[in-house]
C-alpha cells in the first residue's frame, strides 16, 4: 500500500463542489433594501427557511444573504447523509429528552420525507437514494452497543437488521467486519451540493431575492414600537415586537421585520450564542471510480451509508459514478475558534485516512483518490441543534448540528418560523416550539484557554478509549454522568 501515490492526484478541494454545473454566484447585494424576512446565511438551514417561509405564506418578500457560494461551506462539503433523526442518534437523545423521543422520532421521520416530497415537487435533482445506513463492529467490543441499539430500536418502532460478520460481509465485503447493525429506512444518501443548488434555485423560483459574496457584518434591532419603520408597509407583524432589524454589510444594508440566522460554525451575530459553539474540521477523500472488477470484489450492491462504531468513527458512501467517499476520524479543534481557509487541508489527516481505507478494503489497493478536502462543522456540547430567538422574537436562530444538519436543518427551520410566527396566529405555540429540545440550551464550552484544553484532552481520551476495548476513562465518564461531549 503507497499512500502517498494514492494522494499524489487528488485535488485539493471537495469533490461534490467540482462540478461543471455548479451555478454562477448570485449578484451581492448593492445598496439598502427592505424586507419582511431577512436569512443569514446561504447553507442549508438558511435554504430551507427561505423556502419553507414563501411557502407558509407567499406574499413575503424574503431576501438570502451568504457570505461565500451557496452551499460553499458545510452544505457542499458533507459526506451526503441525510437522516431522520434529530437527536443524532437514538441513545443520545433517550438520555436527553426520553418523555419527548416517540414524539421526536415521529417528527424526524415526517421531516425526512418531507425532505423527499420537496426534491419532487421542485423537480431537485440532488441524486436522491433512500439506501439506510449500515453501523459496522470492527472490535469485538463494538457488538453489544450494536445489539442495545437494535434492542431500543425495535422499542421505538423501527426495524433494523442486526447482522453477524457473515451477513455484513455479505452487503460489503471488508475483513474488518465483525457484524453490522442495517438501518434500511431512515437514512438517504445524496449529492450534497446539489441539494443546496437545488434548494436556491426552488427559492428563486418562489420570489426570493439571493445576494451571494455578501458577508453581514452588524445587527441593529431597533425597539419595538407599533409596527417600526415597515409597519405601514406590511400589517401581519405590526404592533408589539414590530420595530425593525438592520443588518449591515459591506455593499448595502437590509432593514426587516424578522431575521433567521442561519450562518453554522462562523461567528453569530448574536454573541450570546458564541459560546455554545465551537468550529470543530472534519476531513474526507473521494477515490476515483471504480471498475466493474472492483466493485465486484467489495459488493455493496445496496449502495447503504456506512459508519463504523468507534469514538474517532469513519463514515463511507458511494457517489453516483461508483467512487467511494470516505470521511471522518480526525475532529481537530483550532485554538480560538480558528477558522480560516488554510485549515481545510490537512495532509497528515488525508494519510491516515487513506491507511484506513486501505485496511478496511485491501482488496481496493492501488486505487487512487481524486480529491481531499476538510470542512467545518458547528458543534454543541448535546451533539445536536438547539434553537431559540431574541429581540422580543423578531430574530430566531438554530445552529449546534454537529454534523447532523443534512437532514435536520430542515425541521430547524420549520422551528425558527414558527419561533418568527410565520404563518401563525399571533402567540401561537406549535408541537415543535413545546418540546423541551427546542425550548432549551446545551451546556456552553468554557473560554479560552481553558476551551483548547478541555477539547484536547476529550479528543485524546476517546483515541485511548478506542485503543482499549472501549473502556472510558475517568474524565469521558464524568462527561457522560452531565451529558456533555465532543463531535464532529
Amino acid at each position: 500500500m503507497d499512500v502517498v501515490k494514492a494522494l499524489a492526484e487528488a485535488e485539493p478541494a471537495p469533490f461534490w463542489l467540482d462540478d461543471p454545473a455548479r451555478p454562477a454566484p448570485s449578484p451581492a447585494l448593492s445598496g439598502a433594501v427592505t424586507c419582511d424576512l431577512a436569512v443569514v446565511g446561504g447553507g442549508y438551514g438558511g435554504l430551507w427557511t427561505a423556502l419553507m417561509a414563501k411557502e407558509r405564506d407567499p406574499s413575503l418578500d424574503v431576501v438570502l444573504l451568504e457570505a461565500g457560494r451557496i452551499g460553499g461551506a458545510a452544505s457542499g462539503r458533507n459526506g451526503g447523509f441525510c437522516s431522520a433523526s434529530l437527536t443524532h442518534g437514538l441513545r443520545n437523545g433517550l438520555e436527553r429528552w426520553p418523555d419527548d423521543m416517540p414524539d421526536l422520532e415521529r417528527l424526524g421521520w415526517d421531516n425526512l420525507r418531507a425532505i423527499g416530497d420537496t426534491l419532487r415537487r421542485h423537480r431537485i435533482d440532488a441524486e436522491w437514494e433512500l439506501t439506510g445506513e449500515m453501523s459496522v463492529a470492527t472490535e469485538e467490543w463494538h457488538l453489544p452497543a450494536l445489539a442495545e441499539e437494535a434492542e431500543i430500536a425495535f422499542e421505538l418502532g423501527w426495524q433494523p437488521m442486526l447482522l453477524s460478520a457473515e451477513g455484513a460481509r455479505a452487503e460489503v465485503a471488508s475483513p474488518t467486519y465483525l457484524g453490522a447493525l442495517w438501518d434500511r429506512d431512515s437514512v438517504a444518501m445524496l449529492h450534497p451540493a446539489k441539494l443546496a443548488w437545488g434548494l436556491a434555485d426552488a427559492c428563486r423560483a418562489l420570489g426570493v431575492r439571493i445576494h451571494e459574496n455578501t458577508r453581514v457584518t452588524g445587527l441593529r434591532a431597533e425597539p419595538a414600537r407599533g409596527g417600526g419603520a415597515l409597519g405601514g408597509r406590511r400589517g401581519r407583524w405590526a404592533g408589539a415586537g414590530a420595530g425593525p432589524l438592520h443588518l449591515a454589510a459591506a455593499s448595502g444594508s437590509v432593514t426587516a421585520h424578522r431575521v433567521a440566522l442561519a450562518s453554522g460554525a462562523f461567528p453569530s451575530l448574536l454573541r450570546r450564542l458564541r459560546g455554545y459553539l465551537v468550529p470543530v474540521y472534519d476531513y474526507a477523500l473521494v477515490t476515483e471510480p471504480l471498475s466493474a472488477e472492483q466493485r465486484a470484489a467489495i459488493g455493496w450492491r445496496h449502495r447503504q451509508g456506512l459508519g463504523d462504531s468507534a469514538n474517532q468513527f469513519h463514515y463511507y458512501r458511494l457517489t453516483a459514478d461508483g467512487g467511494i467517499v470516505w470521511g471522518g476520524y480526525d475532529a481537530i479543534y483550532h485554538f480560538g475558534n480558528g477558522l480560516r481557509p488554510g485549515l481545510e487541508h490537512r495532509p497528515a489527516t488525508f494519510a491516515t485516512l487513506a491507511r484506513h481505507f486501505f485496511t478496511t478494503f485491501p482488496q481496493l489497493e492501488g486505487i487512487r483518490f481524486s480529491h481531499a478536502w476538510g470542512g467545518v462543522v458547528d458543534t454543541c456540547t448535546r451533539f445536536c441543534a438547539f434553537y431559540g430567538s431574541a429581540h422580543d422574537r423578531r430574530l430566531a436562530y438554530a445552529a449546534g448540528y454537529t454534523g447532523l444538519g443534512v437532514g435536520a436543518t430542515r425541521f430547524g427551520a420549520d422551528v425558527m418560523l414558527d419561533l418568527l410566527g410565520v404563518g401563525l396566529a399571533p402567540g401561537e405555540e406549535t408541537e415543535r416550539t413545546r418540546l423541551e429540545m427546542v425550548r432549551s440550551k446545551p451546556v456552553p464550552f468554557p473560554p479560552e484557554p481553558l476551551r483548547y484544553g478541555v477539547i484536547e484532552l476529550t479528543r485524546r481520551e476517546m483515541a485511548r478509549a478506542d485503543r482499549n476495548a472501549g473502556r472510558r476513562g475517568l474524565w469521558l465518564r464524568a462527561l457522560d454522568r452531565f451529558g456533555l461531549g465532543f463531535d464532529s
